[in-house]
């Protein structure tokens, strides 16, 4: 009979990401959600201090405006070394900033009310602003589990 196998073997990973979760560093993720409630909030009045502090190691904050099982809504302000999520589909739409941006293996120019589509798996960020600093509405399906950014070599 294979029900105990399965039993063990689903105790043993749950335990298993028990320790994960304690040992796996959780400043890479965006900052814990806020309940979803009916809201109105203005993206572009918002300080960089409102966003959030800066991540350790980076020129990037961070806030979660929305947060369901299915995906989460945030706010980024600032610049991030270029990196994948091998979890997470990304979608940014860039509210503030002008300049260079990494997607895939090339590197564009983006504007307000660009809208960034980057698949799990696939290389970004590591931009360069040329004009003000970058903001961005950054949407995460699923939502970002903690360690899901990985760093990515330059092309």
């Amino acid at each position: 009979m294979r029900t105990p196998l399965i039993l063990a073997g689903l105790a043993m990973a749950f335990t298993a990401g028990l320790f994960a979760d304690r040992l796996v560093p959780h400043a890479d993720a965006q900052s814990g959600p806020a309940p979803l409630t009916p809201q109105i909030v203005n993206l572009f009045s918002m300080t960089d201090e409102e966003i959030g502090n800066l991540i350790p190691n980076t020129d990037l904050r961070s806030r979660t405006l929305a947060a369901v099982p299915e995906g989460t809504v945030g706010v980024q302000s600032g610049n991030v070394m270029r990196h994948y999520h091998a979890d997470a589909h990304e979608i940014q739409l860039i509210l503030q900033g002008e300049g260079s941006f990494w997607l895939g293996d090339r590197e564009v120019q983006v504007k307000p009310g660009d809208l960034i589509i980057i698949p799990r798996g696939t290389p970004h960020a590591g931009s360069r602003a040329t004009t003000g600093r970058f903001r961005a509405l950054a949407i995460k399906l699923p939502p970002q589990r903690p360690g899901d950014t990985v760093a990515a070599p330059a092309p």
